[in-house]
């Protein structure tokens, strides 16, 4: 019963403990438990499930929950500060933010805000945005980058395939010119796969010509 007790105080006391609980899903409008209370709420319960197995007293068992608390927030408060930073530095650049899950951001770039059709050529219109982009990756260092560059299904595909090298490959030199560190960087050509809209438009294929950065915890 009094090792019950604790589980539940231990719990209360990582949730309440938590500076910010929730956040706003920037696509559905909805808010959800953000990445660092998730980590502090598994933390807590590794934390006092070590407790206990240990024949830890009731003091014991809560440091550990504390503990594990800390340790299981860190990662999740990490990108949760990263995701904020990179909202703020892109705000009303056309550059999407998406959180696809605890510990992984994509930023898209999408056709006409960083590449003319049938180019792999940076437009000078994007430079700015790279360059706050890099801001925040160099002010977070503890993360990894793969760099997704994408076409539509227009033309040859071997044709595309080599285009979308070429545009992730740019926009990889690019952050790396701005004091990104290159190991964190890979670049990758998809060609006209992986489609997120439909080809049979025009604004689809628009939709489809895209560069994806996403950013992930370093391995």
């Amino acid at each position: 019963m009094k090792i019950k007790k604790v589980v539940v105080v231990a719990g209360l006391m990582t949730l309440v403990g938590c500076q910010a609980t929730q956040r706003q899903n920037a696509t559905t409008g909805q808010y959800e438990t953000n990445s660092a209370t998730k980590g502090a709420v598994i933390g807590a319960i590794a934390g006092t499930a070590v407790g206990i197995a240990s024949g830890g007293d009731s003091r014991g068992i809560l440091l550990g929950a504390a503990s594990g608390a800390a340790i299981g927030g860190g990662a999740g408060y990490y990108f949760d500060q990263q995701e904020k930073a990179l909202r703020q530095e892109l705000l009303n650049s056309g550059v999407q933010v998406e959180r696809t899950g605890d510990n992984q951001l994509i930023l898209r770039l999408e056709n006409g805000i960083g590449f003319n059709s049938d180019s792999y050529a940076l437009n000078n219109s994007i430079n700015n945005t790279l360059k706050g982009v890099a801001r925040v990756l160099v002010e977070y260092p503890d993360t990894s980058l793969v760099i997704d560059g994408f076409t539509d299904s227009s033309g040859n595909a071997q044709y595309n395939q080599e285009l979308s090298e070429k545009r992730a490959e740019q926009v990889r030199s690019f952050l790396v010119s701005q004091d990104v560190a290159a190991g964190r960087a890979v670049a990758r050509g998809n060609g006209e796969r992986f489609p997120i809209c439909s080809n049979v438009t025009s604004e689809g294929r628009k939709c489809n010509r895209r560069v994806e950065i996403k950013i992930m915890p370093l391995s």
